[in-house]
C-alpha cells in the first residue's frame, strides 16, 4: 500500500446508484463526483468499475478461537439422530487411525450436533462403545450441550455421567478444551482474513478465556485486520475492574496500536440456555419438555445477583450484553436494566412477549440478535415453542418498536458472514421452503443498517472502514427470496480498515 493511500474510480452509492469517486488517506475517505479528486504523487488508483461502496461490517457477537477451532472439527451438522452421529464419528475414526493423521491418546473434537430434534437422547456407554479409550469431545451446534465419552470426562477431570452435559455442568469442562485442543494461534490469522474477504472490519470478541490480553499478543504479531471489542465474562471482572478498564477504552497503547483496534468490550452474562437444550428460561413451559423439574428451561442467575452484576458494570464502566433466549430470561434481564441503569444489549432475545418490546425501547437497550439461528431452530421451535413461535425473532416487531438492532453470528453457531446473517432477516428461510413467519421480516436497509452500526454509506470524512461490493445490496427484489438470495451471495472486492487494504486487489 502507498504510504498516500487510494483513490477508488467509478464507485457507486447503493441508495441512489449515482457514481462517485473516493480519497483514502490518513485513514479517512474523501467523497467526491466523478473526476473531481486528482491523483497525488505515489497515490495508489482503482478503477472500482462501478461496483458499489458501503461502510464496513461489524459481527457483534463472535467467538473467535471456538469459531477458528470449529472449522477443523468433525462436521457433525447433518446428524439426525444419534446413531447417525456415532456412524460418523466411527467413519471419522477409523480413515484417521488408518492413516496416521491421529496420534495415540490424541483427542478427537466434533461440532454441530442437534439433539433436541433427535428421537432420543445420546449416551455415554454407547459413544464408548465407538470409541474406545481415544478421549472425544462432541460439542453442539449452539455449544449449550457436550456429549463426552468416558474418556474425554476423566481428561477433563469431570465425574463420569449417563449422558450429555448442558450450561452449568458443561460450560465448566468447555472453558477447559483449549488446552486440549490444536494450536489456536495458527488458525487466527486466517479465520481474520476470511472476515475480512466478507468485509468486515470489526467484531466483538465473546470467547469464554479472558481475551483481552490474548488480542494484545495477536496485534503485536501482526495480525491486525479487524477492529476488537473483547468481552469479559464475571469470573474475570474483578481483574478488568481492578485494571480500570470501561468499555470503549484502549487495550494497548498509542504506540502499539496507533488506529485503536483493540477495545475493551462489555461484560458477558449468560442469564439461561438455549431452545436446543429446553434450558432458555420461558414463562410457560416447552410443549415437549423431557425434564419435569424444570419444565419452562432454566434460570443461570437469579434475579437479585442480575442486577448486583448490573450495578457493578455500571459502577465501573462496562457496558452489559446479557444472554437472554427465552421470554421469562428477557424480562427479567430488562428488569435488571431498569433497576440499575446499566447500558448495554440483550444478546439473542430470541423469544420475547409483545408488551416487553417497549420497555426495551425506552431503556435504549440494543437486541443484538443472530439472525441466521432461525435457519437452524425455526424446526425445534415449531415443536417446543408451536404455541408462541410467532413470537420468536420478532425483528420487524423490534424495529417497529423503536428497539436498535445489532446483528451477529454467535460463531460458530452460525457461520462469520453477516450477508448470510442479513439474508436470514430478510427472507427468514434457508432452504426452498416459504419464509418462517414473513411478518417478522425486514428489508434489506434496515438488515444493512443492523450490520454497520446504522449507516448505508459512509460519510465524507469518516474514518475509512469500508468495503466495496460487486452488487447493490439495496437494489429493488420481486420478493424477499430473490432479495435474500442476493444478500447470501454477495461478493466483496475489497475492504479497507482504517485506510489500509485488508481485502482485495491491493491487500497484502
Amino acid at each position: 500500500m502507498s504510504s498516500t493511500g487510494h483513490l477508488l474510480r467509478s464507485l457507486r452509492d447503493p441508495r441512489t446508484g449515482e457514481t462517485l469517486d473516493a480519497r483514502i488517506r490518513d485513514a479517512r475517505v474523501r467523497l467526491a463526483p466523478p473526476r473531481a479528486l486528482t491523483p497525488e504523487p505515489g497515490e495508489t488508483v482503482l478503477d472500482a468499475e462501478g461496483r458499489w461502496l458501503i461502510p464496513g461490517l461489524w459481527d457483534r457477537h463472535v467467538h473467535v478461537d471456538q469459531w477458528a477451532q470449529a472449522r477443523t472439527r468433525l462436521d457433525l451438522t447433518v446428524a439426525d439422530s444419534a446413531e447417525q452421529a456415532l456412524q460418523t464419528v466411527r467413519g471419522h475414526l477409523t480413515q484417521r487411525e488408518r492413516t496416521g493423521d491421529l496420534e495415540p491418546g490424541e483427542a478427537l473434537f466434533g461440532f454441530g450436533y442437534r439433539s433436541s430434534v433427535w428421537p432420543r437422547q445420546p449416551t455415554v456407554a454407547e459413544l464408548d462403545a465407538v470409541t474406545g479409550p481415544r478421549p472425544v469431545v462432541l460439542i453442539s451446534g449452539d455449544m449449550h450441550n457436550g456429549w463426552l465419552n468416558t474418556a474425554a470426562l476423566r481428561m477433563l477431570g469431570a465425574p463420569e455421567t449417563d449422558g450429555a452435559l448442558s450450561e452449568n455442568l458443561w460450560f465448566p469442562l468447555y472453558s477447559q478444551l483449549e488446552r486440549h485442543m490444536p494450536d489456536t494461534a495458527r488458525l487466527i490469522p486466517q479465520t481474520l482474513r476470511d472476515a475480512a474477504a466478507r468485509g468486515v472490519v470489526g467484531l466483538v470478541d465473546l470467547e469464554f478465556a479472558a481475551n483481552h490480553r490474548v488480542w494484545s499478543e495477536r496485534l503485536a504479531a501482526g495480525q491486525n485486520l479487524l477492529r476488537v471489542r473483547t468481552g469479559v465474562y464475571q469470573e474475570h471482572l474483578e481483574e478488568v475492574i481492578a485494571a480500570g478498564l470501561r468499555t470503549g477504552d484502549r487495550l494497548c497503547s498509542p504506540e502499539q496500536d496507533p488506529e485503536g483496534l483493540l477495545r475493551m468490550g462489555p461484560l458477558k452474562i449468560i442469564s439461561d440456555g438455549s431452545l436446543g437444550t429446553r434450558t432458555a428460561h420461558c414463562c410457560s413451559p416447552y410443549l415437549d419438555s423431557p425434564d419435569l423439574t424444570r419444565p419452562s428451561g432454566v434460570q443461570n442467575e437469579s434475579p437479585e445477583h442480575l442486577r448486583r452484576l448490573l450495578g457493578a458494570a455500571r459502577e465501573a464502566g462496562l457496558e452489559v450484553a446479557l444472554h437472554a433466549i427465552g421470554d421469562a430470561a428477557v424480562r427479567h434481564a430488562l428488569d435488571a436494566y431498569a433497576a440499575t441503569g446499566a447500558r448495554g444489549s440483550i444478546e439473542h432475545a430470541q423469544l420475547m412477549r409483545r408488551e416487553d418490546l417497549p420497555g426495551m425501547a425506552a431503556l435504549g437497550i440494543t437486541a443484538s440478535v443472530q439472525p441466521a439461528h432461525l435457519l437452524d431452530d425455526r424446526d425445534v421451535t415449531d415443536v417446543l415453542w408451536a404455541d408462541r413461535a410467532e413470537r420468536s425473532f420478532m425483528l420487524a416487531s423490534m424495529l417497529a418498536a423503536g428497539i436498535p438492532l445489532a446483528f451477529g453470528s454467535d460463531a460458530p453457531v452460525s457461520p462469520l458472514d453477516p450477508w448470510l446473517e442479513m439474508a436470514a432477516a430478510v427472507h427468514r428461510s434457508g432452504d426452498a421452503r416459504p419464509s418462517w413467519h414473513p411478518q417478522e421480516g425486514i428489508d434489506a436497509r434496515a438488515a444493512l443498517r443492523a450490520s454497520t452500526g446504522g449507516r448505508l454509506v459512509p460519510a465524507d470524512g469518516d474514518v475509512a472502514d469500508l468495503a466495496v461490493v460487486e452488487d447493490n445490496p439495496l437494489a429493488p427484489a420481486a420478493d424477499t427470496a430473490e432479495a435474500g438470495a442476493r444478500l447470501r451471495g454477495m461478493r466483496v472486492w475489497a475492504t479497507f480498515l482504517a485506510g489500509r487494504p485488508t481485502h482485495g486487489p491491493t491487500a497484502g
